[in-house]
């Protein structure tokens, strides 16, 4: 399972932790991953997205299908 974003393609990024004394050792930033059923009532029925919470908030906002639409997506390129 790819820690991807299946709408905005957020993945992981590589960076550095770093201690009091300067040292680095190398890490990962992982994005916010959520799995959530979302309702498309244009469809009337529910699909299953791994998305951000960046996208969730906003798919809440303007609603999936035309999130997609914007994002220059299908529904088929989203869900598993």
């Amino acid at each position: 399972m790819a820690r991807k974003c299946k709408i905005t393609g957020k993945g992981p990024l590589a960076g550095n932790n770093v201690s009091f004394s300067q040292k680095k050792t190398r890490r990962r930033f992982l994005p916010n991953l959520q799995t959530k059923r979302v309702y498309i009532p244009e469809l009337d029925r529910t699909v299953r997205i791994k998305m951000s919470a960046r996208a969730l908030r906003s798919v809440d906002k303007v609603g999936l299908m035309s999130f997609l639409k914007k994002q220059g997506l299908s529904l088929k390129d989203v869900t598993s």
